[in-house]
């Protein structure tokens, strides 16, 4: 019996070990790396969310929350003409804020598409708009020198085929299967999973060299009511977009999550700063709006403020990952304007600070964190970056076990000389004068050149 139950256990464990070595593709973990480079080093980018949705100014997923149909939705299709788009600003505002990319929404869960497809007349150039909104984007971001990314929503709630599931706006009341079965009859998700596969052919071969692509995103639920990899057809998905654009960095949406190479990043959605540091080790992204939504919505009030996006910022690199934040524009095509506030605001800091932001990552566990401040690292410079959450009244900071560490230390925003000396009470520390004028900066960084 002990026997059995040690064969038993050995077939687990094989088995575990086979599923956790799972791969598509024949990509090295050196050669991932090297692919990743960039992006791992810009840390900053912008997501736009933008589409019919904004004419409605109430969410993203208005026709979700309201449960409105394809006929209902129509007048957000006859009304759209964003007069005011002009992506050479968009670019302009998102170089300027020290962001290194952009994602753009080329269709989200309304399946409405701002590109210019063969495969459906629910596009931008049949609306007021009259032409392709991606291409001009495309164009405007990569003459700013900025990486150029596209995300494309694997639902869609206007195309025919799509199979009604649970967050469907016409998915029925009494969640039933025979009433499931009734709402799609006549649909063939095989048809719709062509239409994704063909628009995505036409995104990753039409623009040139595309850097990142989101996909979003799977549900695979037990009742049989949601979506995931088969609905998708996702191995066979990424095999095509790694074929059509091999240098891209994709998303870890595609319910792929048994394949090692399944996804490039994660992607925690609107978290709080308290639980990134769970992430640090692994590569990701967090994806974060300037208000409660994504798409423009007219009366929601929850902006963040200058604070809390630093914040967001500085404690996404310090816990070595990606801050990408969103802008959801108006329907005729401007940034609304706190957001464009915001942007400002964040250009200001980061034309004084983004050293401690580019290129940079976690410290070593061998730099005490002071306290109350958080700390970011450039391995390759060797520059510790101490960003002063509480500015001292005191006039000074002591850094915890840093004696023989450091040989220079200055304000990073005027490379300003800060004098330090050792610690009287214990020679390990060392204790940093700072001025009693605080630096014109929500949160002042220190630079500590390392020994």
């Amino acid at each position: 019996m002990l026997k059995k139950l040690q064969l038993a256990l050995l077939l687990i464990i094989l088995s575990q070990a086979t599923f956790a070595q799972k791969q598509i593709g024949n990509e090295t973990d050196a050669q991932k790396q090297k692919r990743m480079e960039w992006w791992a080093d810009s840390r900053f980018g912008m997501f736009i969310h933008w589409g019919l949705y904004s004419g409605a100014a109430r969410h993203e997923w208005v026709k979700h929350n309201e449960k409105i149909d394809n006929a209902g939705y129509q007048k957000y299709f006859d009304q759209f003409n964003p007069d005011l788009f002009e992506p050479k600003k968009w670019a302009h505002a998102a170089k300027a804020a020290g962001m290194k990319y952009a994602v753009l929404t080329t269709k989200h869960h309304e399946g409405f598409c701002l590109f210019d497809s063969k495969y459906t007349d629910y596009k931008a150039p049949n609306t007021g708009a009259k032409r392709d909104l991606v291409r001009e984007y495309v164009n405007a971001y990569r003459a700013e020198g900025l990486k150029v990314g596209f995300y494309y929503s694997l639902l869609d709630w206007h195309h025919p085929d799509y199979t009604i599931d649970d967050i469907h706006p016409q998915s029925p009341k009494d969640k039933s299967d025979a009433s499931y079965a009734a709402l799609n009859k006549g649909r063939d998700m095989a048809k719709y999973r062509q239409y994704m596969r063909n628009q995505i052919t036409e995104l990753l071969t039409n623009y040139g060299k595309i850097d990142i692509l989101w996909l979003d995103f799977s549900f695979p639920q037990k009742n049989g009511h949601g979506k995931g990899k088969d609905d998708w057809g996702s191995v066979e998905l990424l095999k095509l977009i790694r074929k059509l654009q091999p240098g891209i960095i994709v998303d870890n949406r595609l319910n792929l999550e048994e394949y090692k190479d399944g996804a490039d990043f994660e992607t925690p959605e609107q978290v709080s700063t308290a639980e990134l540091a769970k992430y640090r080790g692994k590569t990701w992204e967090t994806c974060q709006t300037f208000s409660g939504s994504w798409g423009y919505y007219r009366d929601e009030n929850t902006w963040k403020t200058h604070r809390q996006l630093l914040d967001l910022l500085i404690t996404s690199v310090s816990n070595g990952g990606n801050l990408i934040l969103n802008v959801g524009p108006t329907a005729r095509g401007e940034f609304d304007y706190r957001a464009t506030r915001a942007l400002d605001s964040l250009a200001s800091w980061m034309h004084a600070n983004s050293k401690a932001i580019y290129n940079c990552t976690f410290a070593p566990d061998s730099y005490k964190i002071p306290e109350n401040d958080k700390l970011t690292y450039n391995a390759k410079t060797k520059r510790l970056y101490v960003h002063l959450y509480d500015y001292p009244a005191g006039g000074t900071i002591t850094l915890s076990g840093y004696a023989g560490k450091i040989k220079y230390a200055a304000f990073l925003n005027d490379a300003s000389e800060l004098l330090y000396k050792p610690s009287a009470t214990n020679p390990d520390d060392l204790v940093l004068t700072l001025p009693a004028k605080k630096p014109d900066f929500e949160i002042p960084v220190v630079e500590l050149t390392l020994q």
